[in-house]
């Protein structure tokens, strides 16, 4: 176990999510554990109770109570992609550039994972890394019968960007239907 320990939000760490910055800084603890623990009240922020939720911004003091070893625990292996499923979701992509990557989502295959889904783009998005350390992130989602073009930014703060931008409907967006026989 480690000690109790000060460590201040660093430069290009800040407005992220409090959990996300912790599992980045100490990825061997579990998500649940990091939940637990701010309920607790073992996490804080600037000496204030937090929620998993709560953003973090360049330097501000988080408190970060003893922590297990990374090594203590046996973590879980990364599941390895089929080559099969990475050849499906590159096949998806229609545009690529060092910011973004817009992928023709078929139907049937969710965005998301969720209870009894194993298989989905943001599980299959490993394969899209081209290159790049991180893997890229949905930026929003479409229903998992739905098919069309879905956005993935390549780095955190792209992604940010664009999830601003949709939330303040800076975007534009098309929908259109395909449908056959008479309704």
């Amino acid at each position: 176990m480690s000690r109790v320990q000060h460590i201040e939000v660093a430069k290009g760490e800040g407005d992220q999510r409090l959990d996300r910055w912790f599992r980045r800084r100490f990825p061997h603890v579990a998500q649940g554990r990091i939940e637990k623990m701010c309920r607790k009240g073992e996490i804080r922020v600037d000496g204030g109770r937090v929620k998993p939720a709560t953003r973090v911004q360049e330097g501000q003091q988080v408190r970060v109570p003893p922590l297990p070893e990374p090594g203590a625990q046996p973590a879980r292996p990364e599941p390895r992609l089929s080559d099969d499923d990475e050849k499906l979701i590159q096949s998806t992509v229609i545009y690529r550039d060092d910011h973004i990557i817009a992928i023709n989502k078929p139907p049937g295959l969710p965005s998301q994972g969720g209870s009894k889904q194993a298989r989905h783009v943001d599980g299959l998005a490993e394969a899209l890394r081209f290159g790049l350390d991180e893997k890229p992130r949905l930026v929003h989602r479409l229903d998992k019968d739905t098919s069309g073009v879905l956005l993935l930014a390549r780095s955190r703060a792209v992604a940010a960007e664009l999830s601003k931008a949709l939330r303040h409907k800076e975007t534009r967006k098309i929908y259109w239907a395909l449908v056959a026989g008479v309704p």
